[in-house]
């Protein structure tokens, strides 16, 4: 059997004489202090200090991890906006990524609004003004011809996790060019703080195609290539070199695209799935952690799905992707794909799509509807506008992703009323700045009956006396466990079944801990990832797509006990100095 290369060209991880682990370096001195997977800041041993020649270049107090925690969190509170406990938290992660770790373990709840969405968002906008200390790995058209020899540059060997983007349609805030990398950093924290990805697995990845924002190509600080994207053939070229030196280079790593343009988001998904093992999340994520919260929403009104009829809004990846989920979980519960369909409606700039309309694409046309599906409406122009289809559908479940703040009005949710006391309302837009509709006004609109779940995190509502929970629908709940249980079972391919698998995971998961919310509180975010972790990979199994024997032929509660084992943890290992270092 093969040698397993190092961990890293720096270091590798082995174990002593007792099985305890420890890693051995290449790297001493300052070149130690510059690496964020070795670097224990003022964390380092007598004996580590004098071994690894970092005596006299780091305080003479040794600080106990706990200290360096409180020490850390204090310097965290000190920052006066969320942008700069973002900043402060990404500096942390290129100085000592595992006390970062540590830190984001102890304080998940809190700090993943920092982390990722919504201020993440504005971590995009600034990045190249802010920008301090390389991280990731980035390929632009100045250099694809080379990207196999570029990927050599990589200082891991063995990555697992990446998560690529093409900037072209950040969060809720379009085309970001070159910031994009902020996405597939804070994406990959979230691997590994929820999910258990080690950090040395990962490669954040940025596809730099250009950008068609004339501001970021006329300013002389922006860090990307200055020209207007490549399209077409040539952008297919493009990230076709892309899949290829990474399958020939991390033929175990496994892709999520993220934050691609509508159109070129389900290109990309479908053009790959099966050639590399992949997903996109703003489509799949995105569609799972919806569908999980319907489920939620209609067992708390004492229904089903099936029960519900679905106004979609915005036909781009997130909402085709949830419209997607939706018809598949209706069959799932006994309807025909034609009963399915009839109870899915979607609406986008023009009104419900319909035949006819201009710029239909090709990924919307499952839920385009005849004139003839419409006998009996009564609307007043070319398509029936959003209030129309809320009204004559008789909508019960109204879910919005189309970064319009303020789209969803309170005739329109008010309409609901009509058709069940008790709404389902999921304006799902990001960051909080772009959501259709805020909760205490869909709760006062409603007099206290709308079940609520919002993108990004806002506070329960006080109503008639009473608190009314809002859930958080964030893709965090889907993405970690559907990546690690991906990595564990070494799936050739990211099935439909395993994403439904973590879909259902999340939903039974939240029954059984918390009936009365729509989504499981973001502290219990690890353990979750965890069993949808298991679930997943599971299913990879039964789909005949796991490629890892060594667990091909275990029972689910053996599986458990792999994936736990197999979590990363942000736990500081003795360093040691490897032979001729």
């Amino acid at each position: 059997m093969p040698k397993s290369p190092p961990v890293s060209r720096y270091y590798d991880v082995k174990r002593d004489e007792q099985g305890q682990r420890y890693i051995e370096v290449k790297v001493t001195g300052l070149a130690l202090l510059q690496n964020p997977l070795l670097n224990k800041t003022t964390g380092f041993t007598p004996e580590e200090r004098r071994e690894l020649g970092l005596e006299g270049l780091i305080p003479p107090h040794i600080s106990s991890f706990e200290e360096q925690k409180r020490r850390t969190y204090l310097r965290y509170l000190d920052a006066p906006t969320d942008l700069a406990r973002h900043e402060y938290l990404r500096a942390l992660q290129d100085r000592n990524e595992v006390l970062y770790y540590a830190i984001l373990e102890d304080h998940l709840e809190e700090m993943l609004p920092i982390i990722y969405t919504p201020t993440v968002g504005e971590a995009v906008k600034m990045y190249s003004n802010n920008y301090r200390y390389p991280r990731g790995f980035t390929v632009s058209t100045q250099d694809i011809d080379r990207v196999d020899e570029m990927l050599d540059n990589v200082s891991v060997n063995d990555v697992r996790m990446i998560v690529a983007t093409d900037s072209s349609a950040i969060l809720g805030i379009g085309d970001q060019g070159f910031g994009g990398m902020a996405i597939s950093i804070g994406k990959l924290a979230l691997y590994t703080a929820a999910g258990g990805v080690g950090p040395d697995k990962t490669l954040p990845v940025e596809l730099d195609v250009g950008t068609n924002r004339q501001d970021l190509i006329d300013d002389p600080l922006y860090l990307g290539v200055h020209h207007r994207r490549w399209q077409g053939q040539q952008y297919d070229e493009f990230v076709d070199a892309f899949v290829e030196a990474v399958a020939a280079r991390y033929p175990k790593a496994i892709i999520q695209w993220e934050d691609f343009s509508r159109g070129t988001a389900f290109r990309v998904l479908e053009r790959y799935r099966k050639v590399i093992p992949s997903f996109n999340d703003d489509i799949q994520g995105t569609g799972a952690m919806a569908l999980a919260g319907l489920l939620r929403a209609s067992r708390m009104k004492g229904e089903f799905l099936a029960d519900q009829v679905f106004v979609v809004v915005g036909a781009g990846a997130a909402g085709i992707g949830v419209a997607s989920a939706i018809r598949q979980g209706l069959e799932a519960e006994g309807l025909s794909p034609e009963e399915a369909h009839a109870r899915v409606y979607v609406v986008d700039r023009y009104g419900l799509l319909m035949e006819g309309q201009p710029d239909l694409e090709p990924q919307q046309m499952p839920f385009v509807r005849r004139r003839a599906d419409l006998h009996g409406w009564s609307y007043e122009g070319e398509y029936p506008n959003l209030h129309e289809v809320i009204v004559q559908a008789r909508a019960t479940a109204l879910l919005g992703f189309t970064g319009v703040p303020g789209l969803f009005r309170q005739q329109d949710i008010g309409a609901m009323l009509a058709h069940t006391p008790r709404p389902i309302v999921f304006p799902l837009s990001n960051p909080s700045s772009h959501v259709e509709a805020r909760p205490s006004d869909i709760v006062e609109w409603t007099r206290g009956g709308a079940i609520v779940a919002t993108g990004s995190p806002f506070p329960d509502v006080s109503y008639g006396g009473e608190q009314i929970p809002v859930g958080q629908g964030n893709n965090a709940f889907i993405f970690p466990g559907l990546g690690f249980g991906a990595v564990v079972s070494r799936a050739r391919e990211i099935t439909d079944h395993m994403v439904m698998a973590a879909a259902l995971t999340l939903a039974e998961y939240t029954t059984q801990h918390h009936p009365h919310l729509v989504y499981p509180p973001i502290s219990e975010l690890r353990e979750l990832s965890i069993q949808v972790a298991v679930r997943v990979a599971e299913q990879a199994i039964q789909d005949g797509v796991c490629a890892e024997r060594k667990v091909r032929n275990l029972n689910r509660e053996e599986l458990e006990a792999v994936i736990r084992e197999r979590a990363w943890l942000p736990k500081p290992l003795p360093l040691r100095r490897g032979k001729g270092v």
